[in-house]
């Protein structure tokens, strides 16, 4: 069994309040039992890739489910996600003629952190916030809002069968255009126990890519602590309260040996906040002389409510602020690496065009667990936009 890693002591931020702990505890030890899920073979490859693109000489595209299902862990459906990711690539490569690093969220997205502990429904009742397939059900009853540790073991099993799918895929196609696993390191009793020692080192065995959100990206936390231990290349978001120290700080953690490929940033400010948000974390990054990656989160900052209760986001300002992260990068001598995507490949009605249209939506297609998607129309439309705002230069 390998040793738990770093984030082994009891933690807080975004931790799901765990009933019993030592079924948790036992749950870890079995983790810590079963095999990679991930050879560090192909982690270093990634970290080749991104190298390219902090050098300006290919692009990123990150896209996926906000939360996976475990019900979605089936060769159909995991196809027509990969087969997205790869038609969107294509038309990235056809249009710039350089390589695109493809990375889903996908074969571990399952779990999500949440601004509240709770939600209320229309009828009044107050329920645990559903917290992603790896931790609680999304079913509005108390029972199944509550936490439970062996979903983590299925998580791991789900996680493997939406790999063998892509492993699958990749030889069916293009083996330069491998698609590449990634989801947030979020749940520490998942991701700690399936780290694994490496080239004199440790990587976590469960991803290609981990990134750290917003909510948790606390410099002296446990779950930078935990991206610090680990060999794979890793993300952190920067959200609208990023300041320049909670960027500089974190890329001196994540790559004291500044390695190209390490570390990329993910950008997720939000239309109306950016322009003045974002150029003093560009600039105080590039002082420190550390290689990143910069990539656009568009949605996660234009996230507003309809009319009907449903979160929603608009298109026109996700296309916005995708083009104010261009713009600000290229004013300062920085790559825009690429975008980091919630979208699927279903005919979902999820994303509305413009932020006035949310009002009156009626959002009969709204299939999404957790936070809305761009549906393969609008993601079309967005990744058009970034590559048409690249080659202008």
């Amino acid at each position: 069994m390998t040793a738990p890693g770093p984030t082994a002591e009891k933690v807080t931020a975004q931790q799901p309040p765990w009933p019993d702990p030592d079924r948790l505890d036992k749950i870890r030890h079995a983790l810590g039992e079963r095999p990679p899920l991930i050879p560090p073979e192909e982690t270093g490859e990634l970290a080749r890739r991104l190298a390219a693109v902090q050098r300006g000489e290919a692009v990123v595209l990150q896209g996926g489910d906000c939360a996976e299902l475990f019900a979605d862990a089936t060769p159909p459906v995991v196809r027509r996600k990969l087969g997205q990711l790869r038609e969107l690539s294509a038309a990235i490569r056809t249009g710039l003629g350089l390589p695109v690093v493809t990375m889903g969220r996908i074969a571990g997205q399952y779990a999500k952190p949440r601004s509240a502990p709770y939600e209320w429904l229309a009828d009044g009742t107050r329920l645990p916030v559903y917290r992603g397939d790896a931790v609680n059900g999304a079913a509005a009853d108390p029972d199944a809002r509550i936490p439970d540790p062996d979903r983590l073991l299925t998580a791991y099993d789900r996680a493997a069968a939406v790999l063998s799918t892509m492993r699958n895929e990749q030889t069916a196609h293009d083996p330069a255009q491998r698609i590449f696993a990634s989801h947030e390191l979020l749940l520490l009793p998942y991701e700690s126990p399936l780290i694994r020692p490496a080239d004199g080192g440790r990587y976590a065995s469960s991803l290609h890519f981990g990134w750290i959100g917003e909510r948790t990206r606390d410099p002296q936390g446990p779950h930078i602590r935990l991206a610090a231990s680990i060999r794979n290349p890793v993300g952190v978001k920067a959200g609208p309260s990023a300041t320049p120290a909670d960027l500089v700080e974190p890329a001196r953690l994540l790559n004291p040996g500044r390695r190209p490929g390490r570390l990329t940033f993910i950008v997720r400010m939000g239309a109306d906040r950016i322009d003045w948000l974002l150029p003093p974390l560009v600039e105080a990054v590039a002082e420190t002389g550390i290689p990143v990656v910069w990539l656009s989160d568009p949605l996660h900052g234009n996230t507003i409510r309809s009319g009907s209760g449903h979160k929603t986001r608009s298109l026109r300002a996700i296309l916005d602020e995708v083009a104010a992260f261009h713009r600000i990068l290229r004013d300062r001598g920085q790559w825009p690496g690429g975008l980091h995507l919630e979208m699927t490949p279903e005919p979902v009605t999820e994303c509305v065009a413009r932020a006035a249209d949310a009002g009156t939506a009626a959002f009969p297609r709204f299939r999404s667990p957790c936070d809305p998607r761009l549906n393969p129309e609008q993601a079309a439309e967005t990744v058009h936009a970034f590559t048409s705002m690249l080659r202008a230069g």
